[in-house]
């Protein structure tokens, strides 16, 4: 059964790369989109 363990890992840590990437990317574009505010309530 340690390969059922292998699989759930290599799955969420393959999830997690999805995630951030689609987190940075998002990031990225919500930056480019507003430019002219210099200051981020969010942060």
């Amino acid at each position: 059964m340690w390969y059922f363990t292998w699989m759930l890992g290599i799955g969420f840590a393959v999830l997690l790369a999805i995630v951030n990437t689609l987190w940075g990317d998002n990031e990225d574009a919500r930056q480019l989109s507003s430019p002219s505010d210099s200051h981020d309530p969010g942060r």
